[in-house]
């Protein structure tokens, strides 16, 4: 037989489209060509095809062999190719039958030696894989990757003469099995650390709750970034599908399932020279970003008015759609974008605006121009802006002044999680405007209450609808059925920002 066919999967976003690889041997001048539209590394395959298997022991055809990758339009990169291509050319030459490979995928960079290399992106075509009823071989360092989808069969190979007497029946393989990582709960960082600060405190366990945008800003040295470092602590586990959502993610980066816990909440905290491309993802061949990389958990930028100005506008869209579309003239990628957005900033350059007892030593032009770095825009879609202000000595070193632990707060989160699903199938933060009406009504009392609040502090529609989802949060939190007047009062008192621009 001259021509074979061997299925493998392009890596498009998280989407891993299936690829055809038909091989094609005839007469003519020994030659190895490949079509359909290949990039540099595709292209660079047949060097490294036919050293892996005259090293393996196989023969390489003295002919002219032909092979296309299909669907022909769509882009093909990376080193992913290679086994598919390899066993292509053996089953064109009859050295393998092409039953021996019926109803298998094939993914994998072939080494010189015929050794088969790891290669990013494994996981999204193993579900796809596995979709399509097919059994997947991936290189043995991805195994534990690929295997987290836990449906079908997923064999890990270390070199291809391994793989060829798998399917020729010889020396059969047993498919993988994932065993997830344990955490250390033990070396997890827990909210009993922090001293006071009991706003500060109760203004994360809402954002937690609701799954709320929170911004803290106050003087240097006062626990804003030790707030936010604890979040994960108080936050659910990932369901088993949001699971593999955010493995698939991390899989096209690069990461492993070994590098994080599986259910584990992402919590990504870029630093402040991150670029545009970096926070929502690009490049020539697309890839995630911070943001994308935060999908189902949390994006921490500490330092907030440091980040670039072009880099922070670019949040506007994912925080609102959580999505993100990169245009490129060959296609449109999708990565997904669902994160809470955490944020911590000083009042001034210098950080001591309002500090009791170091004055502050910036101009009013340098203050303005310091705050001119975070646009309107961007401030109306933090749901909370939350002060923490400087902690006397007598409070820090005290024993008594210790809070909550995680455990505790994480009980009351759950449950005001669980209220929130049973109600609307959704946390209160993805309530759009006709669903407000619906799950968060307001008696003419508070009505009156938020057109006042509106006109005072010239809030826009956007704002308004955060200042119901916090007190619908509230609310949950006190398991309340109905938003009341003082889950109104304190969502006002979690909008620092729009009652005093001065921050002082």
């Amino acid at each position: 037989m001259s021509l074979s066919i061997v299925l493998t999967r392009a890596q498009m976003g998280v989407d891993a489209p299936q690829v055809i690889v038909e091989t094609h041997i005839s007469n003519g001048l020994p030659s190895l060509s490949i079509v359909g539209l290949p990039e540099t590394a595709v292209r660079e395959s047949k060097d490294r095809v036919r050293s892996a298997l005259i090293n393996s022991g196989f023969d390489f055809p003295s002919r002219r062999v032909t092979i296309n990758l299909a669907p022909a339009d769509l882009p093909k990169q990376g080193g992913r190719y290679d086994l598919a291509i390899a066993l292509g050319i053996l089953v064109a030459t009859e050295q393998i039958a092409a039953s021996a490979i019926a109803g298998y995928e094939f993914l994998g960079e072939l080494a010189l030696t015929g050794d088969i290399r790891p290669i990013p992106g494994v996981l999204p075509a193993v579900i796809a894989s596995q979709k399509a009823g097919k059994k997947i071989c991936v290189p043995v360092a991805n195994v534990d990757e690929a295997s987290i989808a836990e449906q079908g069969e997923v064999y890990g190979f270390q070199h291809i003469a391994q793989l060829c007497d798998h399917v020729l029946g010889k020396a059969l393989e047993s498919p993988a099995k994932f065993t997830p990582s344990k955490t250390d709960n033990s070396a997890r960082l827990d909210m009993a650390d922090i001293r006071g600060q009991l706003l500060a405190r109760r203004a994360l366990e809402v954002s937690a709750s609701g799954g709320l945008n929170l911004l803290f800003f106050g003087p240097p040295g006062t626990g804003k970034s030790m707030l936010a470092a604890r979040m994960p602590s108080i936050l659910p586990g990932l369901t088993r599908s949001e699971a593999l959502e955010v493995a698939s993610l991390y899989s096209i980066v690069g990461h492993t399932a070994q590098q994080q816990d599986l259910f584990d909440r992402p919590f990504r905290s870029p630093h402040h020279t991150a670029s545009a491309v970096a926070l929502v993802g690009g490049g020539s061949y697309p890839k995630p970003g911070e943001v994308s990389l935060a999908h189902k958990g949390v994006l921490f930028l500490d330092e907030l008015p440091e980040f670039g100005r072009k880099a922070l506008e670019v949040l506007r869209e994912p925080i609102e759609s959580a999505r993100v579309s990169i245009s490129r003239a060959n296609a449109v990628i999708e990565f997904p974008a669902e994160f809470q957005l955490l944020s911590a900033m000083n009042p001034c350059p210098c950080g001591y605006l309002g500090h009791p007892k170091i004055p502050c030593t910036d101009t009013p032009q340098q203050i303005q121009n310091y705050r001119k770095k975070l646009s309107g825009p961007l401030l109306d879609r933090f749901d909370m802006h939350v002060e923490v202000p400087y902690q006397a000595a007598n409070i820090l070193l005290s024993s008594d002044s210790a809070g909550e632990s995680s455990a505790d707060i994480l009980a009351r989160v759950e449950q005001a999680r669980v209220i929130q699903y049973q109600r609307q199938g959704k946390l209160n933060n993805t309530l759009k405007a006709p669903e407000l009406a619906k799950y968060c009504p307001l008696s003419c009392e508070l009505k009156d209450k938020l057109e006042m609040t509106m006109e005072r502090f010239a809030m826009s529609a956007r704002g308004v609808h955060r200042l119901i989802r916090v007190a619908r949060t509230l609310a949950d939190l006190g398991g309340s059925a109905s938003i009341e007047t003082g889950h109104i009062t304190e969502a006002l008192a979690y909008r620092a920002l729009d009652r005093d621009v001065s921050l002082s």
